[in-house]
């Protein structure tokens, strides 16, 4: 995301004007973006002129509107953001007060005002607004007859590509059209690898398939940088096996410093202290809530959603919660909702790896009731509180 203009307080008002570049500047705005805030943005709205014959015309217009936000709605296929709200500015063809929805794009810029800049709209801000984030890795899951192909930016994963076709296993891959989404879709300019993975030997029969494809057409992207295909293991062509392909030591070795590798490892330290000694990790806000108070927290694990709840007092209090524990020398993991990483929100995690057996847990204190009440939020522990588990969630 670009930063255009930054005239703000930290926690206090101000504004900054930005224009999203990419997909995951849109779900950076997103999560900027909250009910009342004004927004300041270009948009089209139809409106009725009179014609001299008495009667009238509908026509677009393209006007400056700026906002008061009631509700924010981001749409990943787009990507594009809705943001509705009452009017503030004076306008020939919008009154005060009036309702309107901006769409915001990437490339179109829009200045965003907020009464209060705390930590975390700051935070987002900075990460936005750091160059080196891009989607550095991309992934193709395939089986027979089946390929995605994944764009892990961030903080958003998306679906760049679905191909499913009946073919003859003697062809494998190689007439299924998946090279075509690969040359499409992947860039080797801002991607740092790509990833394939499938179960059997679907994987290798495809990237042979394309090396010798990209010699035959001369297709030197691929040529070039035949070194970055990397090879992995899946249970399956579908997303949930995304997380086992960025856990596989190979892909992990390549993506060490990206802040997916970081949230894996940091929910495989939460899987495996829940299994080894469960007495020093807790899940829901109850339980993390009375481990902040006995300064036990070492690691948070929690995701960006519960910074969007509509009640100001809900969110500024896991704010609060996030810097408590930075300040007290704890790490914190914020896990975006649209990425792999986090968009199972710990719950569908433990009931993958349940189902997987990546790591056997003593699910009596996971079961299924519990699992519900995670909520987004988990914590590893600096000492045992055994007694966390006669607190109700």
């Amino acid at each position: 995301m670009k930063l255009v203009r930054r005239d703000l307080v930290p926690n206090g008002p101000g504004s900054v004007k930005v224009i999203p570049e990419e997909d995951d500047d849109m779900w950076h705005a997103y999560n900027l973006i909250c009910v009342g805030d004004s927004v300041l943005a270009v948009t089209i709205r139809k409106v009725l002129r009179e014609k001299a014959s008495g009667g009238r015309d509908a026509e677009r217009v393209k006007l400056k509107l700026e906002i008061k936000v009631e509700s924010v709605d981001y749409d990943k296929e787009g990507p594009v953001l809705r943001i509705r709200g009452k009017n503030i500015l004076e306008n020939e063809h919008v009154k005060i007060g009036q309702f309107h929805t901006l769409e915001i794009e990437p490339h179109r810029p829009f200045v965003l005002r907020k009464d209060i800049w705390d930590s975390m709209a700051l935070d987002v801000l900075q990460q936005a607004c750091d160059p080196s984030a891009s989607a550095d890795l991309a992934v193709i899951l395939m089986q027979e007859g089946l390929a995605h192909l994944f764009l892990i930016g961030k903080s958003i994963t998306t679906t760049r590509s679905r191909i499913e076709t009946s073919i003859p296993r003697k062809h494998g891959p190689a007439i299924a059209g998946y090279e075509s989404a690969l040359l499409k879709h992947i860039d080797f300019k801002v991607v740092r690898c790509v990833v394939i993975a499938s179960p059997g030997f679907t994987k290798d029969q495809f990237r042979d398939y394309l090396l010798l494809e990209a010699e035959r057409r001369q297709l030197r992207s691929i040529i070039e940088n035949k070194s970055r295909l990397i090879l992995a293991h899946s249970t399956s062509g579908y997303k949930h096996s995304l997380k086992e392909v960025l856990d596989a030591p190979s892909v992990m070795t390549l993506i060490k410093d990206t802040k997916a590798a970081q949230e894996v490892r940091a929910l495989k330290d939460f899987f495996n202290m829940l299994s080894t000694d469960a007495a020093r990790a807790c899940y829901g806000p109850k339980h993390v809530e009375v481990a902040h108070e006995r300064m036990a927290i070492q690691t948070l694990l929690i995701t960006d959603s519960l910074f969007k709840n509509s009640d100001v007092s809900t969110r500024q209090k896991y704010i609060k919660l996030v810097e408590s524990v930075k300040d007290s020398g704890g790490t914190v993991h914020i896990f975006s909702s649209m990425h792999v990483s986090g968009e199972r929100c710990f719950a569908g995690y433990i009931d993958c790896y349940k189902k997987h057996n990546f790591f056997k847990f003593n699910f009596q204190i996971c079961d299924q009731t519990e699992l519900a009440q995670l909520t987004g939020i988990a914590a590893i522990l600096r000492f045992p509180l055994p007694d966390l588990e006669d607190i109700e969630m």
